[in-house]
């Protein structure tokens, strides 16, 4: 990559099952960037929370968490690292 990018955790939480296949495509669209994913499923809230850290330049980071949190019954927000971590 020789843009500079950003560190982040996207954390993501699903309410509606069914966005599940469409998160899952939009993050496999995105594997480039994708350095880790940790999905817990929380059955007695009926819901499920995934982390993913991303090292992507800032519009691709916007495209992944703008797409994701438009999805029906999810919810997105990027958390950045303080440094740019340009690479």
């Amino acid at each position: 990559m020789s843009a500079e990018t950003r560190t982040v955790l996207l954390g993501i939480v699903v309410e509606d099952v069914s966005s599940a296949e469409s998160i899952n495509k939009i993050l496999h669209d995105y594997r480039q960037y994708v350095i880790g994913r940790m999905g817990l499923p929380y059955a007695d809230k009926g819901i499920s929370i995934i982390s993913v850290v991303l090292d992507a330049p800032q519009n691709e980071i916007s495209a992944v968490s703008g797409k994701i949190g438009m999805l029906p019954g999810v919810s997105a927000k990027a958390v950045y690292a303080k440094s740019a971590g340009s690479s």
